[in-house]
């Protein structure tokens, strides 16, 4: 198959005017200039027409299953607010609304150019039902709470390694997500990255999303700290920040993706760098809570890879009557006007080839480049080569077509050269 495209964006190259994919099977043996592709090639190609191909969206961090929350929980005063709100919430739901609710948030992923998603699985039942029934490449990410359980750690590691392991191969994969430092914890944390690692498997977890989890960890005080005082022992608490925390209990690693880390102490973005850990930024759920402007500089500049998330749809709020949806061309719009100096590119490469990078898919993911997997999108655009990159950035609405695996997933293109 040979696609053309008006304008070609490998990411990991400069974009292409007039440019043209080869993909043989699930893979791309050739990007770059069609005028290079076409003395070697007799065949003709499908025509994408008036857009920009670019590699399939990359979400570092979703919750599916929350996606019919969508504008449903108020602002909160303070985020132990919003979680007693989201659990009262889901204390309504049955196993078909949350099948509902996944398999809309995966539709809605489709029609916006995402073909990854890193998602936060909370209804394990859900594992065997619903990654199946969509083309999306799905690492489900099993998570463990520890605070209100009877169990001891070992047999909650114990029974989600078990579950994930039993699972048929998918286009994704699996993994572990420790829910939070203080929802979880230290021995929890400890076997969970140590179950994770045994198998290869990828972590996740919430961490410093929150003044109220930075200050119960710092300094054993605020509004987190006196609603689970009685609720969870605070010997891990007033002993440093929440990704101290983590490095103290071995989570921190080229396999962890550290969930908004919003809020760091002195030498926190230094301490993830140097451990190889990944970070996410989800910019309307961090709008949502009114947090601290991202330490996007301060990471970045520590060397830190940055990615991009939707979050999940339970932290939003309706805009003039309009309900949210699953985008990442949404949170792209949304970081860019709320940091006027991160750039087309960088946002571009949090959202593609950065989150390949935090799954340990360099080069097969996130990026049009021979060897990597045929997972792509195009959206329209009629405007000059340099402009592009900006444009794809301020994209809105559904995408032309969507690619994944060498398979057309949603909109085939139906012109040809």
């Amino acid at each position: 198959m040979i696609l053309r495209s008006r304008i070609l964006l490998p990411i990991s190259a400069p974009p292409v005017a007039d440019g043209a994919v080869l993909i043989l099977g699930d893979r791309i043996r050739f990007a770059g200039a069609w005028a290079d592709l076409r003395p070697h090639v007799s065949e003709s190609p499908t025509d994408l027409g008036e857009g920009v191909l670019l590699p399939g969206l990359i979400n570092a961090h979703c919750h599916l299953d929350y996606t019919h929350l969508a504008g449903q929980l108020a602002p909160p005063a303070s985020f132990p607010d919003w979680i007693k709100a989201i659990l009262a919430a889901k204390a309504t739901w049955g196993f078909s609304e949350y099948a509902r609710s996944w398999l809309d948030g995966a539709r809605q992923l489709l029609a916006s150019g995402t073909t990854t998603v890193v998602n936060i699985e909370s209804v394990p039942e859900l594992l065997d039902v619903c990654p199946p029934l969509t083309p999306l490449r799905v690492w489900s990410l099993l998570e463990l709470t520890g605070v209100r359980s009877r169990r001891s750690p070992i047999e909650i590691a114990e029974e989600a390694e078990h579950r994930l392991a039993e699972l048929p191969k998918g286009r994704g994969g699996v993994g572990l997500s420790p829910h939070s430092p203080y929802s979880t914890t230290p021995e929890l944390l400890r076997v969970a990255a140590s179950t994770a690692r045994r198998y290869g498997w990828p972590l996740s977890t919430h961490v410093a999303e929150s003044q109220a989890e930075f200050d119960m960890f710092m300094y054993r005080r605020g509004p987190m700290f006196e609603w689970l005082e009685h609720q969870r022992s605070a010997d891990d608490c007033g002993t440093g920040s929440p990704v101290q925390h983590l490095d103290r209990c071995g989570l921190l690693g080229p396999s962890q993706i550290a969930a908004h880390v919003n809020y760091l102490w002195h030498d926190d973005a230094r301490l993830l760098a140097r451990r190889g850990t990944s970070v996410v930024h989800c910019p309307q759920s961090h709008a949502y809570f009114r947090h601290h402007c991202f330490p996007r500089t301060e990471l970045s500049e520590a060397g830190v890879n940055l990615c991009l998330g939707t979050d999940s749809l339970a932290s939003t709020r309706l805009r003039a009557g309009l309900v949210p949806t699953l985008s990442l061309f949404d949170e792209m719009r949304a970081m860019a006007n709320a940091d006027s100096m991160v750039t087309p590119r960088e946002l571009l490469e949090m959202a593609t080839i950065n989150g390949a990078r935090a799954l340990g898919q360099d080069g097969r993911l996130g990026q049009l480049c021979p060897g990597a997997k045929a997972d792509l999108t195009t959206v329209p655009f009629h405007g000059d080569l340099e402009d592009a990159l900006e444009a794809v950035v301020h994209h809105t609405g559904p995408v032309m077509a969507t690619m994944i695996n060498g398979t057309w997933a949603r909109m085939q293109p139906a012109t040809a050269a």
